[in-house]
């Protein structure tokens, strides 16, 4: 725990994985892929405060740009598939699954169930597109650990982590996986091709 972001305090200090903001981009790269989504699920954990932040600021986005949101608790695998199919039956819907590590173990099961219910996803790492997912969007892991050796650089050198500001993310990265956008029957904009950093043909 750090009294602050910019003045961690005690002997703390370190890289948040996650930045709230960027949960409102999710849906604003979803919707440039699949236009004519009018609802979006958005499974989260939300026994997390994490989960919870997300939620929030998906909401307020959906709201602004016309699309109704719902939200999916991540429980167990049964309870998962029953929510999403529930929701994908109406149809022009999409998914977002949210930065959670209940979404990492059952990450396999969820991509499975957006093919199988032709919903357009979009997840929190790249990782998630290489396993099948259409897009992904989130920070950079590797531009992490490189920016942490410096400061246990500056550690070992006498710098006291109380005076290192705890950093947010800086590099983020965008995948696309053509073959689900077919799959899908969706054509990727090529101004948002161009900006990817990963696409799987």
């Amino acid at each position: 725990m750090v009294a602050s972001l910019a003045r961690p305090g005690g002997n703390a200090t370190g890289f948040t994985q996650f930045e709230y903001s960027l949960s409102g981009k999710w849906l604003e790269l979803l919707k440039q892929v699949a236009p004519g989504i009018t609802r979006t699920a958005v499974l989260r954990d939300a026994g997390s405060s994490g989960g919870i932040g997300q939620w929030a600021i998906i909401q307020a986005g959906a709201s602004s740009s016309g699309v109704e949101a719902f939200p999916i608790n991540l429980r167990d695998a049964a309870q998962i598939e029953h929510a999403v199919a529930d929701f994908a039956r109406p149809g022009n819907g999409g998914l977002i699954v949210t930065m959670s590590v209940l979404g990492v173990r059952h990450r396999q099961w969820i991509i499975a169930l957006a093919a199988r219910h032709k919903l357009p996803a979009i997840y929190p790492e790249r990782f998630y597109v290489a396993d099948g997912g259409l897009l992904s969007y989130g920070p950079n892991v590797v531009d992490q650990y490189r920016r942490a050796a410096g400061y246990v650089d500056r550690i070992l050198r006498g710098e006291k982590p109380a005076s290192l500001p705890v950093q947010a993310p800086t590099k983020y990265e965008l995948a696309v996986n053509l073959k689900t956008a077919k799959a899908l029957g969706l054509e990727v904009p090529p101004t948002l091709l161009s900006l990817a950093d990963e696409v799987i043909e």
